[in-house]
């Protein structure tokens, strides 16, 4: 079969299944955040951490409950790695440096997972178990808390509680995460991903020497990588090493699981504020850009020039055999468009148009469909703000879902877009401005720009992908995106929480006749321009200095 329509098939294949589960699964979220229930088990855990599931949160509230929560697992995962070296299951791996241990658990409880580091060279299997995996599955329910928090304050009218922090966390990560994460789990199990406990292991001999590999529990940890849209890979390959991705179907697959909650989401937000038509709106914005950006992905990579690459059927260079051109390109699209990082090629083999696609795809603010609730809360502000663009082209007061948008919802939401692109640029500059950080590129001119504008990218957006040829295991590295991660991740939820405190204080507006129909394709071909159009003016001319002109050379 040609490799291009082998690629097309896996991509409606995969649409196939993301349409089959995408009510009955946004359905199931929808009932998890909106129930009145407390299942025993979560009963035993608000006892234990002191949290009344029931007390309604405004949005300071909510939010300073998001910050102490991340910050406890901060620390705990910062000395973790610190004393890895005298814990049980460390397989004889030394402690974490201060910088890395810094940048590491910065990277899991943000959601980001870059990793400055070789996994199987690094991390033991306590810190694997207990610290990363962990924060997988917590760091999604916290991104998804978030999100229900600004749905709510789209539902509700005339007061400024938003939920529980402490209930949305619990219910999302035992109701949601916890079991399909479980099931795909032993998908991946049978499939021949590995999941033991087992020490390092020398196999074979080669070039004269042998070469070491370690188990571990891969398979359950991969389930949530991908799962959660958090990217953090056992062993340094990724998704390109065989014992975490060993076939063509795990690696169709895992690009199913970082899907799943970001599309399905939309559904849930449909239900939760009484109209599935918004939900299908948002929805039928998230996968335009996400099948406009695929297709052009593989035209990219499929327009080989030259006999090598016509003789490989494409780019294939720094790609699997096992899952080809297409296959990297449809996993290459969706790890960047979430917040995953996951990567079953190396990004900065691509070719130069394609590797700029990865960067525009996370530049784009990881929207569509975004990270597990990121996605949904990032869209819904650039709705906020469509919806404005669109007041002013008609002279009306802008409204979104009966709410007013007014001076201080623009504010906040200006804020929020504006708070990602400087901290990408910012840091970027100043990383080729000063004479050591450009050291570690292992290229120069164009390409060399691309790692570093690249390895910020995905820090302030939380993504945790690597274009690969950049060390970042240096002080000013771990430190920096250290830094981005951080104000990536939380500054934006400042935004987001206040906007939906607002929200929920307002009075509903009645519609009328002038009521921009925000469920109309009208509104969600507005959306998809005032995504694309923003984020072209503001990242085009870093884009020009990198992945454009060396595409264009």
């Amino acid at each position: 079969m040609n490799p291009a329509t082998a690629s097309v098939l896996q991509l409606l294949a995969l649409i196939g299944v993301l349409a089959l589960v995408h009510v009955p699964f946004g359905d199931h979220m929808a009932r998890v955040y909106s129930s009145a229930k407390h299942l025993r088990m979560e009963k035993g855990i608000y006892r234990a951490i002191g949290a009344d599931p029931d007390t309604e949160m405004t949005w300071p509230a909510y939010l300073r409950a998001v910050l102490a929560f991340s910050a406890v697992g901060v620390l705990f995962l910062y000395l973790l790695q610190r004393l890895q070296g005298v814990l049980p299951g460390s397989m004889g791996f030394s402690s974490v440096n201060p910088a890395q241990s810094f940048n590491t658990a910065v990277s899991f409880v943000t959601n980001t997972n870059w990793q400055s580091y070789y996994g199987e060279q690094t991390m033991g299997h306590v810190v694997q178990t207990a610290g990363l995996a962990v924060q997988n599955f917590v760091s999604a329910a916290v991104g998804m808390a978030v999100a229900v928090a600004l749905v709510r304050g789209f539902a509700r009218s005339r007061t400024g509680e938003l939920g529980n922090f402490w209930a949305d966390l619990v219910r999302g990560t035992l109701r949601i995460l916890v079991p399909v994460a479980a099931v795909a789990a032993v998908v991946l199990v049978a499939c021949g991903v590995i999941q033991n406990f087992s020490g390092i292991h020398e196999v074979g001999q080669f070039m004269g020497g042998s070469q070491q590999w370690n188990g571990g529990a891969v398979a359950s940890q991969e389930a949530i990588k991908e799962l959660g849209t958090n990217g953090g890979g056992y062993f340094n390959a990724n998704s390109a090493h065989p014992f975490e991705n060993p076939t063509a179907f795990t690696n169709l697959f895992e690009v199913f699981l970082i899907l799943v909650i970001p599309f399905s989401l939309t559904r849930t937000f449909g239900v939760l504020v009484g109209s599935a038509r918004q939900g299908y709106a948002i929805l039928a914005t998230m996968g335009a850009i996400w099948l406009g950006f695929t297709a052009l992905m593989m035209w990219t990579e499929f327009a080989h020039h030259g006999p090598a690459l016509q003789a490989a059927g494409g780019a294939m260079e720094g790609k699997e055999v096992r899952f080809g051109v297409g296959g990297s390109s449809i996993f290459a699209v969706a790890t960047t468009l979430t917040s995953t990082g996951a990567v079953d090629s190396f990004h900065s083999s691509f070719t130069g148009l394609g590797g700029g696609i990865t960067m525009l795809s996370m530049m784009l603010g990881e929207i569509t469909p975004g990270g597990t609730g990121s996605g949904l809360y990032g869209i819904l502000i650039m709705a906020v703000i469509a919806v404005f663009i669109a007041g002013l082209m008609v002279g009306r007061t802008p409204e979104y879902l009966g709410k007013k948008i007014g001076a201080r919802e623009m504010k906040l939401a200006a804020a929020y877009i504006l708070i990602t692109p400087a901290l990408v640029l910012v840091f970027t500059a100043a990383s080729m401005a000063l004479p050591t950080p450009p050291h570690s590129m292992l290229n120069s001119g164009a390409h060399g720009f691309s790692e570093v504008l690249y390895a910020f990218t995905s820090a302030a957006n939380n993504n945790g992908s690597a274009f690969a040829g950049l060390n970042a295991n240096t002080d000013w590295f771990n430190t920096m995106t250290g830094l981005a991660m951080l104000l990536g991740r939380f500054l934006p939820m400042v935004f987001v929480l206040a906007l939906a405190g607002s929200l929920a204080g307002q009075r509903p507006v009645p519609v009328t006749a002038g009521t921009l129909r925000t469920e109309k394709p009208l509104f969600a071909g507005l959306l998809v321009g005032a995504i694309l159009i923003i984020t072209g003016l503001t990242y085009f001319p870093a884009l020009a200095l990198g992945p454009l002109a060396e595409g264009l050379a």
